[in-house]
């Protein structure tokens, strides 16, 4: 008798859920994306890791997190500044956020 009355709402959608890594689930997801293997993770490949656990603006992310982890200032993340960065992005919350 009354045509359907709710609103579709096509502004809002549901985020697409993030999965919640642990400090060592991390260093493994971010030990992968050393695409050359030479033990430094480069803000192209932390992009790259930020694009695959689904950041919203993984360059943006990328630049953040050597900003915070790279205490020596060479522009890469060695495996000693890895606690640093792994440190800064479980305070930081889920990489969508």
């Amino acid at each position: 008798m009354f045509p359907n009355t709710q609103p579709k709402n096509v502004l809002f959608t549901k985020k697409k859920r993030v999965p919640e890594y642990s400090e060592d689930m991390l260093k493994g997801v971010l030990a992968r994306y050393d695409i050359d293997g030479d033990g430094v993770l480069t803000r192209k490949e932390l992009k790259e890791a930020f694009k695959a656990a689904g950041s919203s603006f993984p360059g943006w992310r990328a630049i953040r997190a050597l900003c915070h982890a790279d205490k020596n200032r060479d522009g890469v993340i060695s495996e000693k500044e890895l606690n640093n960065l792994v440190s800064y992005a479980t305070k930081r919350g889920r990489p969508d956020e």
